[in-house]
């Protein structure tokens, strides 16, 4: 798969190979839906068998103030956060798994079950960016490429099949959006950046580049705006008339803000902080430099990172991501070309992961099929592309392995300092590179 990532997917092959390469990836992606992933797929289990008998109910219904939804299987109990085509997505996994076990256990099939619609969707993806870029550049070798950057990445196989995150449902919209709103079609866009951010919050990301995608032209962002209303106004509608908008509004709205840590595992600037401050408070334990030689053993609460005299680092992570995506949209805020639309998209993606507090390991994976889609069109982006890759299939390894309790993570003993660190402050760097690669482009 690393040879496929770096070197392979990048020479032409000839269509019996890639058909070959389809298939034998799609073999390891499906060998990967049993295994149980991280805590999330606990949580998409439960959100399957609400889903499965009433979508419209899981938020909650009426209370003054608004309730919230407590949805209960087999033991475990969980909320909602995630707006209502997720859990439409969520029913069709709880209904395919009903109909194999009547019984509804809590087994490997159920954990197959709900990554079923994430795979489903990144095949589609694999089939449009092919499509996408063969009808806009006439060459195979170059749709070839674009199919096999999301299709046989280490970074999606982990991320999707073998992990159970529901990225690829947001990624598939996502591109669609983008591409459509660059290519002169902003009714298509903004109907798929609706369904987007009816599937998943961050999808907001792309929207500096899908607003520079539209140009200036009030026509032309009507058109997209009516779109996308009306595709959000038809999926809240059920909501409505169940009497659940209020709840499903605090549901939704408490992503953001609601998680008190400092950094969600991800490799960003806040887990370097996260480093220095356990470290620096476990010297007289292990003396300096010791301390800071230690693994990180889990994120730091931003209560507690206050309670020992330290500011709130929220506003001032919120600060440095609006900074820097409005810095980028300024600067390519005139391009006209589909790869600087998504040269900007990844961008912003890129600096929310890499500065925003309260992220978590996943939350840049949605740069990668952008990247890949930009990097077939413009071969020199691909050392890009490969580093952010990178970056997305360590992170998630180096917490998760390939599963929780499987093990086969990188160990994070191996580097002088813990690898997650070294990855993190890599990461930064690449931040760095990708905003000179934003410059040059505005500057070209």
């Amino acid at each position: 798969m690393g040879f496929l990532l770096s070197c392979g997917a990048i020479a032409a092959v000839t269509r019996a190979t890639f058909i070959s390469i389809l298939v034998f990836v799609l073999g390891v992606r499906m060998l990967s839906l049993p295994l149980p992933g991280t805590e999330d797929v606990r949580v998409w289990k439960i959100w399957s068998y609400h889903a499965s008998k009433d979508v419209t109910s899981m938020y909650g219904v009426g209370g003054t103030p608004p309730t919230r939804g407590v949805l209960k299987y087999r033991g475990n109990w969980t909320t909602v956060d995630y707006p209502p085509i997720a859990l439409y997505e969520m029913a069709v996994a709880g209904w395919i798994h009903e109909f194999v076990d009547p019984l509804y256990d809590n087994t490997w099939r159920l954990n197959a079950a709900v990554k079923l619609p994430g795979l489903a969707a990144g095949m589609v993806l694999t089939w449009w960016l092919h499509a996408l870029v063969r009808r806009l550049t006439g060459s195979e070798t170059s749709a070839q490429f674009a199919a096999l950057a999301y299709w046989a990445n280490p970074a999606t196989i982990l991320n999707a099949e073998v992990l159970g995150y529901l990225d690829p449902l947001v990624m598939l919209p996502a591109l669609v959006a983008l591409a459509s709103a660059s290519l002169a079609r902003p009714t298509a866009g903004g109907a798929a950046l609706g369904v987007a951010l009816m599937t998943k919050p961050q999808a907001l990301l792309i929207g500096p580049a899908f607003v520079a995608a539209l140009g200036l032209s009030p026509r032309t962002v009507l058109r997209a705006a009516l779109a996308g209303a009306a595709v959000i106004a038809i999926v809240l509608l059920p909501f409505a008339l169940a009497g659940a908008l209020p709840n499903m509004s605090l549901a939704v709205g408490s992503w953001y803000g609601r998680r008190d840590i400092v950094s969600g595992n991800a490799a960003n600037l806040w887990w370097i902080v996260t480093w220095a401050e356990r470290a620096y408070f476990m010297i007289p334990e292990f003396g300096f430099p010791g301390a800071y030689l230690e693994p990180v053993v889990r994120p730091l609460a931003i209560s507690s990172f206050m309670e020992v005299g330290f500011p709130n680092p929220r506003p001032l992570g919120t600060l440095l991501v609006v900074a820097t995506c409005g810095w980028g949209w300024w600067r390519l805020r005139g391009a006209r070309d589909l790869v600087s639309h998504l040269l900007l998209g990844a961008f912003t993606i890129h600096a929310f992961f890499a500065l925003g507090v309260g992220v978590h390991e996943h939350h840049m994976m949605l740069a990668v099929p952008i990247l890949g889609l930009a990097a077939a069109l413009e071969p020199r982006l691909r050392r890009l592309w490969i580093g952010i890759s990178l970056v997305c299939a360590l992170n998630m390894n180096l917490f998760y392995g390939i599963s929780i309790g499987w093990g086969w993570a990188f160990p994070r003993r191996a580097t002088l300092i813990d690898a997650s660190v070294v990855l993190a402050i890599a990461n930064l760097a690449l931040l760095a590179w990708h905003a000179r690669l934003v410059a040059r482009r505005a500057g070209g």
